[in-house]
């Protein structure tokens, strides 16, 4: 079970990469298998599932993403645990959003889902 200690780091360290725009800082909170969930994916990369599987689908998705939103920042509103999971819920590019994410013993992120109030 998770603790929130881990749970705080974690969103802590998530928004700064995101923020920082820094791709392999972001990416290094996720295992290489991970998948990823989240109706922006359909939106710019036309994949009908909304699910992408692995770090390298994962890392062109969100390369595109921060080429399109140059003016991304992440603004932590709460950080809340589960089983093995915490979900962020923040203010995004344009609007409140959450992500749910799914760690294994290591503490990397094996899958995440992402949703918004507002697509971007």
């Amino acid at each position: 079970m998770l603790d929130q200690a881990f749970a705080d780091y974690f969103a802590s360290e998530w928004v700064a990469a995101w923020n920082a725009h820094n791709l392999d800082r972001i990416l290094a909170h996720y295992s290489d298998d991970f998948e990823m969930t989240s109706p922006i994916i359909n939106k710019l990369t036309g994949v009908a599932s909304g699910t992408l599987s692995g770090k390298t689908a994962v890392a062109a998705y969100w390369a595109k993403a921060l080429t399109l939103y140059p003016g991304l920042h992440f603004e932590l509103i709460n950080t809340l645990i589960g089983v093995n999971s915490i979900c962020i819920y923040y203010q995004g590019v344009s609007g409140f959003a959450a992500e749910v994410f799914y760690f294994n013993t290591a503490g990397k992120v094996v899958k995440a889902c992402a949703h918004y109030r507002v697509l971007p």
